[in-house]
């Protein structure tokens, strides 16, 4: 007689075993999904880059990881004026943040009044200056109309 219940208590903790096995891979799995779909459907922080003109400040948008500032028509965001040059700086995301590059412009890239030789992180408020025109920088997660991409 102890030895069919012995038996028995044996399967059932088999059983119990496989049960929580499967229930941990099942969990896992699911885990693993959630946070690949995070990441696939993660886009940088919306970029706004505004320039005040006579007094109106004209705020552009963007939510690409890359953007080029310069005087050429191709650029991201197209700067007339004469001190800048045609491909002046680069804004891009990466590791997590937005970073200012100079790209060997003639009269320089200035982030906060100091001059950019090397990629810098840039943060929400930060005033950029190319050649003699002044940026400033917003970083943020909201939408909006006049967002580029």
């Amino acid at each position: 007689m102890s030895g069919t219940i012995l038996l028995i208590l044996r399967i059932i903790l088999i059983v119990v075993s496989y049960a929580f096995v499967g229930w941990s891979i099942w969990l896992l799995w699911r885990d693993l999904s959630r946070q690949s779909n995070l990441l696939a459907t993660r886009q940088p922080p919306l970029l706004s880059v505004e320039r005040d003109v006579d007094g109106d400040p004209q705020p552009v948008r963007f939510r690409t990881t890359e953007v080029i500032l310069g005087r050429d028509p191709a650029c991201d965001y197209t700067i007339s004026d004469s001190t800048v040059s045609a491909r002046h700086t680069r804004l891009s995301f990466r590791n997590g943040h937005w970073w200012v590059e100079d790209l060997r412009s003639t009269n320089g890239t200035f982030l906060n009044m100091e001059a950019v030789d090397d990629p810098v992180v840039i943060t929400t408020g930060d005033q950029i200056r190319c050649g003699q025109v002044n940026l400033k920088l917003t970083i943020s997660t909201a939408h909006s109309d006049n967002e580029q991409t």
